[in-house]
């Protein structure tokens, strides 16, 4: 996303990005819980669907997170990906949308928040209205992070924001495995607990 706004047309480009992550976040949650409805899958707290999830989702985050800090190199500087993201960013706006909804679907981290938020709407039993309407504020939580600096962009104007925009890129670029690494690790943790909790209750 800064990627996108210390480029050219920022705000059509931004804009576009933000809609189409929130658009295949709302469509995911809506496949899942379509799915768990249709299979009637038992989502209670301690059943073997629920449990089993949570444990694999431990399991693989704890992968993805133990890769990024072991391949990390301290002082490295910029990382030699951050060009293939330039590109990336540089394409044109359909091929950028789909590669992004692409990158979405199968991210181990987003695959199990959905199926994790999904699996929590199921068990909370909820009236088809409110399920909708639970499901539309995660995914628009899912994209708060996007949302934030283009309406920076929006309010202040590019020229404004570009020095913050500028070295929040760099910053980001420079400790990109750090982050990654740790969020996937405190994510793993938490569906461990879950599970070991599902196991317990069990």
């Amino acid at each position: 996303m800064l990627l996108l706004l210390v480029g050219a047309d920022p705000l059509r480009r931004g804009g576009w990005f933000v809609a189409g992550w929130l658009l295949i976040s709302i469509l995911e949650v809506t496949l899942l819980l379509t799915v768990g409805h249709g299979l009637l899958l038992s989502m209670d707290k301690g059943t073997s669907h629920r449990t089993g999830l949570d444990l694999l989702a431990a399991g693989v985050l704890i992968g993805v997170g133990m890769k990024q800090l072991l391949d990390r190199k301290e002082g490295s500087g910029t990382p030699a990906w951050a060009g293939q993201l330039d590109r990336f960013c540089a394409m044109p706006l359909l091929p950028l949308l789909g590669l992004s909804a692409l990158v979405q679907v199968i991210s181990p981290d987003d695959v199990f928040l959905y199926a994790k938020a999904s699996g929590e709407l199921l068990a909370a039993d909820l009236g088809t209205g409110q399920e909708l309407l639970s499901g539309g504020l995660f995914s628009l939580a899912t994209g708060s992070l996007l949302l934030v600096p283009l309406l920076a962009v929006l309010l202040l104007g590019q020229q404004r924001v570009q020095p913050a925009l500028q070295g929040s890129k760099e910053w980001l670029f420079s400790n990109a495995d750090l982050i990654v690494g740790g969020a996937s690790l405190l994510l793993a943790v938490y569906f461990g607990w879950q599970g070991v909790e599902g196991l317990r209750l069990g």
